[in-house]
């Protein structure tokens, strides 16, 4: 089983919508390991978003995900990264398909409502960032064998 990181961001919360998101991987078949409502704080956004330090939407996207509370959660579930990702739909919600979670709900790119790992490396260390060990739940779901 792969797991993947995931945050939906402070508009989601604000628009009430973390219960549609989480519904829709629950019923995909997705387990939830790890959850909490959290404010990301500064030093942490900035571990998460290094990559883009260099870009011109590094700041505004700091602020953002600072802004309000968020949902981190880890997923589990065969080829999790992959699901979650298409699930998702491409990062600009104007070019992401009906169906998915940001071409249901997003409108804007800069202010994208989910974060959600894009490979295996990434979800390990995103999930070190905002997860210790003790927080991450191992059990079984009934239904597993029939996903």
């Amino acid at each position: 089983m792969q797991r993947t990181f995931i945050i939906i961001k402070p508009n989601s919360v604000q628009r009430e919508l973390i219960g549609d998101i989480i519904s829709r991987f629950e019923k995909r078949g997705l387990k939830i390991s790890a959850m909490k409502l959290t404010l990301i704080d500064k030093m942490t956004a900035e571990k998460h978003y290094l990559e883009h330090v260099e870009k011109k939407f590094y700041h505004p996207l700091i602020k953002f995900i600072t802004s309000g509370p968020s949902v981190v959660m880890i997923l589990e579930g065969k080829q999790a990264v992959e699901i979650v990702r298409q699930m998702c739909g491409t990062t600009d919600p104007l070019e992401a398909d009906p169906g998915t979670i940001r071409g249901d709900y997003g409108m804007s790119i800069r202010q994208n409502i989910i974060h959600a790992s894009d490979s295996l490396e990434s979800a390990e260390r995103e999930i070190n960032l905002f997860f210790k060990k003790e927080e991450i739940i191992d059990y079984k779901l009934a239904a597993r064998p029939w996903i």
